[in-house]
């Protein structure tokens, strides 16, 4: 009976405890943050992944860290697929080698791959130069707090501390020389005199030093995509760092080499430029042969050959506004080679949409213009299914050369032509053949 009591109390003592991290996370995340270390790992691992994700992500990034190295491995498996794999990589990040290596080592093949990716970041951008071993604070935090923490890191060259809200999210900071003359019982939230200026990982170093010339800040925090704080660049860092170009994507998504300047030699620039010329050449005489096709159709309607640029100018915009999107994303780490699937369905219905308001007037004025209610029909469905479809190739191309490990912008507008073309070109030649008799 004694036994029984006890199980039951137990469980009811469990459940009590799931339901308070699930209403009251951030609550046990400020008592965990105050209690040692090992007592935080089993705070975390007492709860449901869930919810111990809920509490996990609303702990100091120092905090969490130091935490996650110290989960078995069982427990850490579990709370990484409940956590936001940017959150986790950046966690992953302050730690040293060793732990690095034992924690990736617990999650599968692919997983581990995905948060090595997410804590790579190129040479010459923010993420490439700061220190991730940055500690943040809270706006209650109490100076005695923030100073116990500070003397426990033992990090060296610290004149900021950085504020953040209940999200991680950068509120602003505190210089070191206010927190030294405060009283051991003030709170952050009244010393907080620098705003919250930041930098996202993914800026080039001529953007960061911008940032640091505009603001006169002595170090800048950086963050990911979310505004969360990952990282910190020290000025003396900066300077130290080669003040090089970061972004070359928009060379490269025409063919141009990422290394060609604008005074770079001829041969190099011939060099560089002409087998992508070539391709483009091959390319092109695909759409030919798609128009070759029907031949006869063009030739008994001449009306389809001025109406065919038409069709491939609308699908060719509505493919590059969906590259640039999803390029966008893939530069900023907004979405991953997993999130194919939503951005391709997103891209395919908002290009459909788009398709029927065109298709609308296009049909309208094909109609004016021409007098055949046939030919307007074939012109306005052509237009709904090529853009549809060129939202597809806008949104899947750069997603699947990054899953092959290519650079995704490496000439994507080339291949975004083609298919464009080819699939504006084949939808309504095709339709006007099969219509014919409509024309």
């Amino acid at each position: 009976m004694e036994r029984d009591m006890a199980t039951r109390h137990s469980v009811i003592e469990r459940a009590l405890t799931e339901r308070f991290a699930e209403l009251y996370p951030h609550e046990i995340a400020r008592f965990t943050e105050k209690i040692g270390i090992s007592d935080a790992t089993q705070v975390i691992e007492s709860l449901q992944p869930k919810q111990a994700a809920r509490v996990f992500s609303r702990l100091p990034a120092d905090i969490a860290a130091e935490t996650l190295s110290t989960l078995a491995h069982e427990p850490f498996r579990k709370l990484s697929a409940q956590l936001d794999a940017g959150m986790l990589a950046a966690l992953l990040a302050r730690l040293d080698e060793e732990s690095r290596a034992d924690r990736l080592g617990a999650l599968s093949d692919a997983q581990s791959a995905e948060l090595l990716e997410l804590m790579t970041y190129p040479a010459d951008s923010a993420g490439g130069i700061m220190d991730s071993r940055v500690g943040v604070f809270r706006p209650d935090s109490t100076v005695r707090e923030v100073v116990r923490r500070i003397r426990a890191s033992r990090r060296a060259r610290i004149s900021d501390v950085f504020v953040v809200n209940e999200d991680g999210r950068l509120a602003g900071a505190v210089a070191v020389q206010d927190l030294v003359l405060a009283r051991p019982s003030d709170t952050l939230e009244g010393l907080i005199r620098i705003s919250g200026v930041s930098v996202a990982a993914t800026a080039s170093r001529e953007e960061v030093l911008d940032v640091l010339n505009e603001s006169k800040v002595p170090s800048l925090p950086v963050t990911d995509f979310e505004g969360r704080v990952i990282g910190v660049i020290r000025q003396d860092a900066l300077i130290a760092a080669a003040q090089a170009e970061a972004t070359a994507d928009v060379q490269t998504m025409v063919g141009a080499s990422r290394d060609e300047r604008a005074l770079s030699k001829v041969s190099f620039a011939v060099r560089r430029r002409l087998p992508w010329l070539q391709v483009n050449l091959g390319t092109a005489f695909l759409a030919a042969a798609v128009v070759g096709l029907f031949e006869d159709t063009i030739a008994q309607f001449t009306a389809l050959a001025v109406l065919l640029p038409v069709v491939a100018g609308q699908s060719g915009n509505t493919g590059s506004q969906a590259l640039a999107v999803t390029m966008r994303g893939l530069a900023l780490r907004e979405i991953r080679a997993r999130h194919w699937l939503r951005v391709s369905l997103k891209e395919v219905a908002t290009g459909a949409i788009n398709g029927v308001a065109v298709a609308l007037v296009t049909g309208l004025a094909v109609y004016v213009w021409s007098a055949s209610l046939g030919l307007a029909g074939v012109i306005a469905i052509a237009m709904v299914c090529s853009m549809a479809i060129a939202g597809l190739a806008g949104a899947s191309i750069p997603i699947v050369l990054a899953r092959l490990g290519q650079d995704p912008a490496q000439s994507s507008s080339i291949i975004l032509t083609t298919v464009t073309d080819v699939v504006g070109f084949f939808s309504f030649l095709g339709l006007a053949t099969v219509a014919a008799g409509l024309l």
